[in-house]
C-alpha cells in the first residue's frame, strides 16, 4: 500500500512547479485530478520539439499516475461541478498568480469554511504575501532574482542559469513537502490549512552555506566555475582524455589522494584550510599531477581508496549505468495507445524510502484525449470533459464527475 492512497488531490497546476507537486504526490499513491484549460491544455502540452506521437516530452515528464478533465470554472456550471469535485478531494493546488482564485471564490478562506479538512496549497512566485505578490515567476526569473545566477558560471564570464528549471522543481519539492506536513497535522487535529510556497523563497533556501558564508563575513559570493568556497580540492580537473570531478572533503581523503597520485607531503597543505586559503598553489599542484593519466585510471584508482570522485557524463551515459536499473530510477512504460508501435517511453521514476518508492501506474493523460469545452446550449449541457476517447461528461451543474482514467497500450 503507498502512503497517500485514499488521498485524493485536485490539481489546478500547469507548467512546472504545481504539477512537479501532483506529481509526486501521485507517486506515492495519491489520486491526483488535473483540472486542464478548454481548447488548450497544460502549456507544456506545445512545449516541443520532441514529441512522442503527438504529445510533448517536457508535459510527458511531469504528468504521469495522474487524471485529467477539461474544465471552465469561469462558467457558473464549471464552478459547480469544481465544487462537488473539491467535497471528495483531500487537497487542493494551485499556481495561478496570487488572487486568481479570490474572484472565483476559490481561495483559500472561502473554500476552509466550506471544506474545513481541506488542504490547499498555493505556489506562485512571489508567495501570498509582499510586495510583490503579484509579479509572475518563471524558473529563470526567480534563477535570477533569487541569487543563484550570480554564483553560477566562470569567474570571470556571464552568469548561467543550472541547465534544468531548478526554481521550478524545488518548489514542486517544497510544496508536496508542506502538503504531506498538513496531512499528517490534519491526521491530529481534524483540520486542513493553507500552505503558501513561493519559488522565491525556495530558491533562497537552497542558498544554505553560500546565504551563511555571506552572513559571516558580509562579503557576496562571487562565481568560481566548478569549485567550492569552502572545500579544496573540490571541482573538475583535466585527465588526458577529457575532465572528472575530484571531490576531497576531509584531511583523511587529501591523505589518500595524495597516496594515489604519488604527491609529497606539503605540509603547507595538511588541512582544508590551508588550501582554501592557498588555493592558487594547490590547484596546479593537483592538475599537474592529473593531466598524467586518463580519467579511468583516476577514477578505479581514487574510488577503490575511499576519495569521491566521478567522470562529466552525458544524459546518455547516465541512463545506460547500471546503477540506474538497480535504483529502478528508469520506467518503461507507453505514453498512450498510440504508442504500441513504437518503443516504450522511458521517464526517470520517483524517488522514496526503500519501502515506500513511487510507482508508475498509469501514463500522462494523452492530449488527444482531451475534449474542449464548449458554452452550454440547454439545461442538459456539459461543462467538463474526461481524458478519455469514449468518457462521458457530466450534465449540469448537479451532476456528479468521474475522470476516466486514460487509456492504456493493450
Amino acid at each position: 500500500m503507498r502512503p497517500l492512497e485514499g488521498i485524493t488531490v485536485l490539481d489546478l497546476t500547469r507548467v512546472l512547479s504545481g504539477p512537479y507537486c501532483t506529481m509526486l504526490l501521485a507517486d506515492m499513491g495519491a489520486r491526483v485530478i488535473k483540472i486542464e484549460q478548454p481548447g488548450k491544455g497544460d502549456d507544456t502540452r506545445a512545449w516541443g520539439p520532441p514529441f512522442l506521437e503527438g504529445e510533448s516530452a517536457y508535459f510527458l515528464s511531469i504528468n504521469r499516475n495522474k487524471e485529467s478533465i477539461t474544465l471552465d470554472f469561469k462558467h457558473s456550471e464549471g464552478r459547480a461541478i469544481l465544487r462537488q469535485l473539491l467535497s471528495k478531494s483531500d487537497v487542493l493546488v494551485e499556481n495561478f498568480r496570487p488572487g486568481t482564485l479570490a474572484k472565483l471564490g476559490f481561495d483559500y478562506k472561502t473554500l476552509a469554511a466550506r471544506y474545513p479538512r481541506l488542504i490547499y496549497c498555493s505556489v506562485s512566485g512571489f508567495g501570498q504575501t509582499g510586495p510583490r505578490r503579484n509579479e509572475p515567476g518563471y524558473d529563470a526569473v526567480i534563477q535570477a532574482e533569487g541569487g543563484l545566477m550570480s554564483i553560477t558560471g566562470a569567474p570571470d564570464g556571464p552568469p548561467f542559469r543550472l541547465g534544468v528549471a531548478i526554481a521550478d522543481i524545488v518548489s514542486g519539492m517544497f510544496a508536496a513537502y508542506g502538503v504531506s506536513m498538513a496531512l499528517f497535522a490534519r491526521e491530529r487535529t481534524g483540520r486542513g490549512q493553507e500552505v503558501d510556497v513561493a519559488m522565491l523563497d525556495s530558491v533562497a533556501a537552497l542558498l544554505t552555506y553560500q546565504a551563511g558564508n555571506y552572513f559571516a563575513s558580509d562579503q557576496v559570493p562571487a562565481r568560481l566555475g566548478n569549485r567550492h568556497p569552502s572545500i579544496v580540492p573540490y571541482e573538475t580537473f583535466a585527465a588526458s582524455d577529457g575532465d572528472f570531478v575530484l571531490a576531497v572533503g576531509t584531511d583523511e581523503q587529501w591523505r589518500r589522494f595524495r597516496g594515489v597520485a604519488a604527491l609529497p607531503d606539503d605540509p603547507r597543505f595538511a588541512t582544508n584550510r590551508q588550501r582554501v586559503t592557498r588555493y592558487d598553489e594547490v590547484r596546479p599542484f593537483v592538475a599537474d599531477a592529473l593531466r598524467a593519466q586518463p580519467r579511468r585510471y583516476w577514477i578505479d584508482r581514487l574510488t577503490a581508496a575511499g576519495v569521491p570522485c566521478g567522470s562529466v557524463r552525458n544524459l546518455k551515459e547516465l541512463f545506460e549505468d547500471p546503477q540506474m536499473d538497480a535504483r529502478e530510477m528508469i520506467a518503461r512504460i507507453e505514453a498512450h495507445a498510440a504508442a504500441s508501435a513504437r518503443p516504450a517511453h522511458r521517464r526517470g521514476a520517483g524517488a522514496g524510502s526503500r519501502h515506500q518508492r513511487g510507482r508508475h501506474r498509469r501514463p500522462s493523460p494523452a492530449e488527444r484525449d482531451l475534449t474542449a469545452w464548449k458554452p452550454p446550449t440547454s439545461a442538459n449541457s456539459s461543462s467538463a470533459r474526461s481524458s478519455g476517447p469514449s468518457a462521458a461528461a457530466p450534465s449540469g451543474a448537479s451532476a456528479t464527475t468521474k475522470p476516466r482514467r486514460p487509456s492504456r497500450a493493450s
